[in-house]
């Protein structure tokens, strides 16, 4: 579930940053939370939470 959530977080991160030239803060908070999510998938061994 984390992994799906980091890969469609980062796929939504690259789509606003070179599609719509958005260079502002908020955009590269999606950033953080997919490495979170990433970082959460590997601490919970790849089990999902439901």
């Amino acid at each position: 579930m984390f992994l799906i959530l980091a890969v469609v977080l980062v796929l939504l991160w690259l789509g606003g940053f070179f599609m719509f030239h958005v260079s502002s803060f908020l955009i590269h908070i999606l950033l953080i939370f997919a490495v979170i999510s990433l970082v959460m998938h590997f601490v919970s061994g790849g089990r999902s939470a439901a």
